[in-house]
């Protein structure tokens, strides 16, 4: 009979103490990376295997998170969370944990949700996404006392809770510089309806790079739902203007997508740019803006796990800078 695996002897072939192994089981972020490399190697190599019951005995812990999926929608966008939840349950399983996936159609049946998961398992926190003005989500969960983090600011008050995001502004206002420096001019902008905390900061970043080079943005802008048709009808609207633009910067690779089919309809030599960078942006060719979604879901690890380990009761927030694609629509 083969020997039982245990923590004792993945020490030993780690060439490390026992509590050592167990910092790199259920507290990673304290071990230095090259330790704790070294003793998930010999986990792997050995084969060994946690017993989560004895786990949740020893630490109080379940090492469950849960995340919602969001409904789908034009199947272009949707893509953007996908990648986030790649790079969330890669990062989870590093820490020691596994991510639940549950659904809901909307904000309240979510709020249901909690409740159910909360009353049927014994989860240790939740990652949301997708955050708004007066988001009745982190309430509920911060009076009920449950760790969470948030892919998303807190647009009312960013010292709310801890949250992780991508600077959209600074994604658009780059979008908007090369344009300019394109020799581009009347840049128009395509972007979601107010309020919205994503929406009204990708259309800040695009009408401060305007304002920057001394041009007006007036007229230059259309709001409406996202979506391929929204984005395309939109900018049949932008260029039969009486002074229509060059190029236009979208909110999302949906707009962008529809503007994109206008634009070949009427006017091949305006530029289009969009948000995301999704796979339908580089198979069409489309410039986008690109999200560092990976490192995203990485910090979410690393602050819900910090909440968790009582290590920082408002763990500094985490404000990423998005890259430029280059293609060949701008």
């Amino acid at each position: 009979m083969a020997e039982k695996v245990t923590i004792a002897t993945v020490a030993r072939h780690a060439r490390v103490s026992r509590q050592t192994v167990s910092n790199v089981l259920n507290t990673p972020q304290i071990v230095r990376e090259e330790t704790r490399q070294r003793v998930q190697e010999a986990i792997v190599a050995l084969g060994y295997r946690v017993s989560q019951a004895a786990r949740q005995m020893r630490t109080g812990r379940s090492r469950l998170i849960a995340m919602r999926i969001e409904p789908t929608r034009d199947g272009i966008n949707g893509s953007v969370l996908d990648r986030f939840l790649h790079g969330l349950t890669e990062s989870a399983e590093v820490a020691g944990y596994r991510v639940m996936l549950y659904t809901a159609g909307d904000t309240e049946r979510e709020i249901t949700a909690y409740d159910d998961l909360l009353s049927a398992y014994d989860l240790d926190g939740f990652v949301l996404t997708g955050t708004d003005h007066g988001d009745p989500r982190t309430a509920w969960l911060a009076e009920r006392e449950v760790a969470f983090v948030a892919f998303g600011r807190p647009w009312d008050d960013l010292t709310a809770h801890p949250w992780v995001d991508v600077d959209g502004a600074a994604g658009t206002a780059r979008a908007t510089r090369h344009l300019l420096e394109r020799g581009h001019r009347r840049i128009g902008f395509l972007g979601w309806p107010a309020p919205s905390g994503v929406g009204d900061d990708r259309r800040a970043g695009w009408r401060a790079a305007l304002h920057a080079a001394g041009i007006d943005p007036a007229g230059l802008e259309r709001a409406v739902e996202d979506g391929i048709a929204e984005g395309e009808w939109s900018m049949r609207d932008l260029l039969n203007a009486d002074e229509p633009p060059t190029a236009v910067v979208c909110a999302s690779d949906s707009l962008a997508l529809g503007a994109l089919q206008a634009v070949r309809a009427s006017d091949p030599a305006v530029a289009v740019v969009g948000f995301d960078d999704t796979p339908v942006a580089a198979a069409t060719g489309l410039t986008s803006v690109s999200q560092p979604l990976g490192e995203a879901a990485a910090r979410c690890v690393d602050l819900l796990t910090a909440v968790l380990d009582g290590d920082q009761q408002s763990p500094e927030p985490v404000l990423l800078q998005p890259s430029l694609v280059l293609r060949h629509t701008a």
